[in-house]
């Protein structure tokens, strides 16, 4: 039900998993990215307070080393794209 639901989205707005486009889009624009994931940390620290935003980045970083569990594959530039890996 939710997989067909985010399909549906995915389908209309962008043509392709947002997965696939946040990969182009960061391995494109890598220093805004990284830039935009600063000001936004330091705006959190700023309203939240330091134990907070740390306590948020631990939550992160689990998730985030986790997830590589299964996302360890290769990047395909464009990839669900006819110009797939070219």
């Amino acid at each position: 039900m939710i997989g067909r639901l985010y399909k549906e989205l995915w389908s209309r707005i962008g043509g392709r998993p947002w997965t696939y486009i946040l990969r182009d889009a960061w391995a494109k624009l890598e220093i805004i990215w990284i830039l935009a994931l600063v000001a936004i940390g330091g705006t959190c620290a700023h309203y939240l307070g330091l134990k907070a935003l740390l306590m948020g980045l631990g939550l992160i970083a689990l998730g985030s080393i986790i997830g590589h569990v299964w996302w360890g594959n290769r990047y395909i530039p464009n990839q669900g794209t006819n110009k797939e890996g070219k």
